[in-house]
């Protein structure tokens, strides 16, 4: 099992910036991918971007790139999502996920909240 607790969310106006941070505890030995997702209201979850954690490459998506940035502690088992520049469409719960690849999610956060206003 792998646990994963985020934070950071609230509310920001447009563009402003927040940092979501995603501690993840357990069998992480397992885990190739840390992700992040999102989900506004009535719609799907969607991918937002994700790290490589042995070598720290990343991935996002284009709604969200040269805006968010992700990067990771390995130490301190921490993964982090930078968000720069929000939009009011950026509103959303943010997830942080546990993945064994690029495209399986095994484990999931709580979730937060990002509330930004026009």
């Amino acid at each position: 099992q792998v646990q994963l607790v985020e934070s950071g969310g609230g509310l920001v106006q447009a563009g402003g910036s927040l940092r979501l941070s995603c501690a993840a505890s357990g069998r992480t030995f397992s885990t190739s991918v840390m992700g992040w997702f999102r989900q506004a209201p009535e719609k799907e979850r969607e991918f937002v971007g994700g790290i490589k954690w042995s070598v720290g490459w990343t991935s996002y998506a284009d709604s969200v790139k040269g805006r968010f940035t992700i990067s990771r502690d390995k130490v301190k088992s921490m993964v982090y999502l930078q968000m720069n520049s929000l939009k009011p469409e950026d509103t959303a719960v943010y997830y942080c996920a546990a993945m064994s690849s690029w495209s399986e999610v095994d484990y999931w956060g709580q979730g937060t909240q990002v509330t930004v206003s026009s």
